[in-house]
């Protein structure tokens, strides 16, 4: 995966159209929001969100107690497998459509949570 996207923290301004809008900026595909920047994320359908995916996530020095993920157009429960490995590294995850997670993300953004979302891209 390539270096940040964008260096900081934005609220989600807009989604579809396989993509989202932030900072006054748009990217097309899939994004991994951590507490210090936002990143392409590799994961275009719910099966392909396993622990090699949320690597940099559990991997950063300043990972989120909650990741928010976005499962694009309907809630896929995360397998309980990658709840544990997840929470072995200190992150609690809540999976939901991505549209709630956005929306999610955006309030405890404001609130100044410890938030973090793995969000796929929708049409």
């Amino acid at each position: 995966m390539r270096d940040a996207h964008f260096p900081g923290r934005a609220p989600i301004e807009a989604y579809g159209n396989g993509g989202f809008r932030f900072a006054g900026m748009s990217h097309r595909g899939s994004i991994l929001i951590l507490l210090n920047a936002i990143y392409a994320w590799p994961v275009s359908e719910p099966g392909q969100i396993g622990v090699e995916a949320l690597s940099r996530a559990m991997a950063a020095d300043d990972r989120p107690e909650l990741l928010l993920i976005g499962t694009g157009r309907q809630l896929v429960p995360a397998a309980p497998d990658l709840r544990d490995a997840v929470r072995d590294h200190g992150i609690r995850i809540e999976t939901m459509d991505t549209g709630a997670a956005v929306r999610t993300y955006n309030v405890l953004l404001a609130e100044e949570r410890s938030v973090g979302a793995a969000l796929i891209a929708v049409d």
